[in-house]
Formats: C-alpha cells, sequence, structure tokens
C-alpha cells in the first residue's frame, strides 16, 4: 500500500510536495515455534553485558561473536569426536539438521543475515549443536574427560560457558538437540537428552519430569525455578508495602528454608505461617519479648504465638543477575500471564530497601551474600525490576496477608516497641530495668499518704 503525505516546509509549515511511504499491506508473521526472542530494548539498556555471551555464541543473534580461540578450536575438536562416537560422518549430520532447518528458522523472533546464506547458517549450527551436545556427553562421563578436556578441566571457563548457555539470545531450540541427539544414535542412545542437560546445569540435584514441554535452556532454568506446589491463579498485581526490617519488627520471623532440593521446594516456594490462636488475639504477639529474650523463641509454647514467613534460601553471586535478567526477559517475551520469576525478583525488591534489610535476611540465613558487601547485593536487587512490568502476581494472597498483619494496631504498636525499647537484649533489659525504678519510685511516692490514712 502506498501513503502519500505533505511535505511541510521548515519556515512557514506550508506544504510543498508529497512524500510517498510504502506501508506494508499484512503484518510480519510470528510462528507458533517461536521461542527464542532478542531481549527487548528497554530491558537491555539497563544492563547490556548480563544477556551477551562472553566465551561461546550460539546461534544466529550472536554469530559474529569473536570467542577465545581455546574454545573456538574445542568446538572442532567435538565434532571429530562425536562423528568417532557415533560412527556417523559430518555429511550425514548436515543432512539431519538441512531436514530441520526451516523448524529452526521459526524458532526465532527475528530474521538473520545468515540466514540469507543457507550454507553458512547450516554450519554455524552443526558446530553449535554439536558442541553442546558432545560437551553435555562429557560431563555426564566426568571421571573420563575431567583432566584432558579443554574445558572441564578449567573451573573458570566450564562456569563462564554456563552462564553463556543460559542467556535468550544464545539459544537453540531444545526440542531440535534432541531430535539430533537421537538421530546421531540412531534412537538408541543410552542416557535421554534431558537427562543430560539437566546433570550439566543442576549437577543431577533435580531432574525436571521426562514429558516436560522445554524450549531451551533458559526455559529449562525458569522450570528448575517455578514454584513446586500447584499454581494458584494469578491475580492483579498487589504491591507488598513493608520492607524485611518492619517485618521483623511487628513479630515476623524469618526462616530460611536450606536444602531446598532435596526436599523437591523450588526456590520461589514462599509461605506464611500464622498460628490460629495469633490470629483471634493478635495481642498475643510477644515478639518484643522474644526480641531481648531469644532463649524463648526455642520453646514449644512459643511457637504458637508466632509468625513465622518460610523463604528458601538464596545465594547471590556474580551470576545471579545474568541468571534473572534473562529469566524474566523470557518471561516478559513468552510467558507474559505466568511471570512467576518476575513475581519473585519483585517480592525480593520490596523485601529490600536498604542495606539494613539485606543483612537481616543474611543473618535469618534468607539470603547467602557472596558478591562482598550488602550494599552491592541492594543496589542488584532494586535494579532487577526496572522495566519489568508486572500485570498480574502468584503472591497476591501472601502479600494481603502481610499488609494485614503490619496493618493490624497491635503489631504496629510490637513494632514500635521491638524499635525503640526492645531491639536487643541489653536494650531490653535497661527498659525493664527502668520500668522497675520507675514503678519502685512511684511506690514510694505513694507510700506516706497511704500510711497516713
Amino acid at each position: 500500500m502506498e501513503l502519500y503525505l505533505p511535505a511541510i516546509s521548515a519556515g512557514k509549515g506550508t506544504c510543498e510536495e508529497s512524500v510517498m511511504i510504502d506501508i506494508p499491506c499484512e503484518e510480519s508473521e510470528v510462528w507458533s515455534e517461536c521461542c527464542i526472542y532478542k531481549v527487548p530494548k528497554k530491558l537491555r539498556k539497563v544492563n547490556e553485558e548480563a544477556y551477551t555471551p562472553k566465551l561461546v555464541s550460539i546461534g544466529p543473534f550472536h554469530h559474529d561473536l569473536v570467542e577465545l580461540w581455546g574454545v573456538k578450536i574445542q568446538r572442532h575438536v567435538y565434532l571429530k569426536k562425536f562423528c568417532l562416537r557415533t560412527g556417523k560422518s559430518e555429511k550425514d549430520l548436515v543432512s539431519i539438521i538441512e531436514s530441520k532447518k526451516e523448524e529452526i528458522y521459526r524458532s526465532y523472533s527475528e530474521t538473520f543475515e545468515l540466514i540469507s546464506n543457507s550454507k553458512e547458517f547450516v554450519a554455524k549450527i552443526l558446530l553449535d549443536a554439536i558442541f553442546i551436545i558432545e560437551l553435555f556427553l562429557r560431563n555426564f562421563e566426568r571421571e573420563k574427560y575431567e583432566k584432558l578436556d579443554y574445558i572441564l578441566s578449567n573451573a573458570w571457563i566450564e562456569s563462564h560457558i554456563k552462564q553463556d548457555l543460559i542467556l535468550l539470545e544464545n539459544q537453540l531450540p531444545f526440542r531440535f538437540l534432541q531430535k539430533l541427539y537421537k538421530s546421531a544414535f540412531d534412537g538408541e542412545e543410552a542416557t535421554p537428552f534431558l537427562k543430560l542437560a539437566c546433570e550439566f546445569f543442576f549437577s543431577g540435584k533435580h531432574q525436571i519430569p521426562m514429558d516436560k514441554e522445554v524450549k531451551h535452556f533458559t526455559d529449562l532454568h525458569r522450570i528448575f525455578y517455578s514454584p513446586s506446589y500447584p499454581k494458584p491463579d494469578p491475580k492483579p498485581a498487589k504491591h507488598l508495602r513493608y520492607t524485611a526490617t518492619k517485618l521483623y519488627e511487628t513479630g515476623l520471623e524469618f526462616e530460611a528454608l536450606v536444602d531446598i532440593d532435596s526436599s523437591q521446594k523450588s526456590l520461589l516456594d514462599i509461605e506464611f505461617a500464622k498460628d490460629k490462636l495469633l490470629e483471634r488475639h493478635p495481642f498475643l504477639n510477644l515478639s518484643w519479648l522474644f526480641s531481648c529474650l531469644p532463649c524463648l523463641k526455642s520453646r514449644q509454647c512459643s511457637k504458637s504465638v508466632r509468625c513465622i514467613l518460610k523463604v528458601p534460601q538464596l545465594v547471590i553471586d556474580d551470576q545471579t543477575e545474568a541468571l534473572f535478567r534473562n529469566l524474566m526477559a523470557l518471561e516478559q517475551c513468552h510467558y507474559p500471564s505466568n511471570t512467576y520469576i518476575c513475581n519473585y525478583v519483585l517480592f525480593l525488591d520490596y523485601l529490600i530497601t536498604t542495606k539494613e534489610d539485606v543483612c537481616l535476611l543474611v543473618e535469618k540465613k534468607v539470603i547467602v551474600n557472596r558478591r562482598g558487601s550488602s550494599k552491592a547485593v541492594t543496589t542488584l536487587i532494586n535494579t532487577l525490576g526496572h522495566e519489568i512490568v508486572e500485570r498480574e502476581s502468584c503472591y497476591y494472597n501472601l502479600y494481603q496477608r502481610l499488609n494485614e498483619h503490619c496493618d493490624d494496631s497491635w503489631n504496629c504498636l510490637v513494632a514500635s516497641l521491638t524499635s525503640v525499647y526492645f531491639k536487643d537484649f541489653w536494650r531490653g533489659t535497661a527498659t525493664i530495668a527502668g520500668i522497675f525504678v520507675l514503678g519502685v519510685t512511684f511506690v514510694n511516692f505513694l507510700r506516706p499518704f497511704v500510711m497516713k490514712n
């Protein structure tokens, strides 16, 4: 369709000539197989490095990346060894990829110059796919290859390649990798490819169900971190109005769930436990006393008058930011109605406003800080949610209960008592001593009048 617009004069704003603009009659087609996206510019500009591979380029988005020389050589070594392992020639593998070429094309949200050259594209996909499969196989047989393999013998390189392989823009379709793996072994592979992937990324701590549909490795991590309990229907986004320190002052205890993998719990499984007795009688909230006499917390009788927020332990290190940013980018692009990772990150953002919040969560073992300073963790958490759109939240009911807990007038009074008079053992002792002295003074003041009567 051709549209004619008048050209406006810079001087007086009069129309001097027409400008013809070509407008496509149809919208660009989005394939149902599409699952690998270019990160939106608004997200990318917050921290571009978090979305860009450092050592190895997978797929067409970053095909012009200058790779580490040793990794580049290792790609060709892996291809040769994989052919020997399976008895297939490069020509056989190329023919398999050729048959899946259209499926691979349709997995990406954009077209590329690389695709215009079919042979170059297939050669790129061949090296990428065999690199991944052979690396996973060698990791599974680690004792055999650990001292000889260029990647597995170098912890720094292996760690960075793992990080590169979870980036949203650095992916191959998981279904294609499965089919190539199965075809290369003529359908007689000893170990399922999904199991190899879980062993590589999660060290076998948790296995994804074999019937689970996985889009790619970024999606695999999202499945790994998704809530293990039946997912509630997301409701309109609701904010948590109180930080970790404010919640703690109102009598809320933080309990870290440390070994979540062994119990099959997820990082996102957050529970708020409040006894029914305390629900009916808020004045039984004696956290101000527990804060200065912590020995009472261990008593069985105290459990019925305590509120506990159970939070799986989160380890924050140098790779945490890239992981969460790419998981959130995937949800924003592909799962806009099921943004569980975004919900979790924004929950942390509500909890943490100052470094005092971080110090409290570290003290309670909810956070393991491997980034050094509390300020660095605070900055990280507060910037992760930038440009993230949250339409619905799986923590709606949790936020509502926590807000109601803190809005209760007695709990507000408890917060004041705790922060001002009973913050620790010494301040609590001084407060109680002061009350005792005040009481004795008042009794001595009244005694003459009582005795006179």
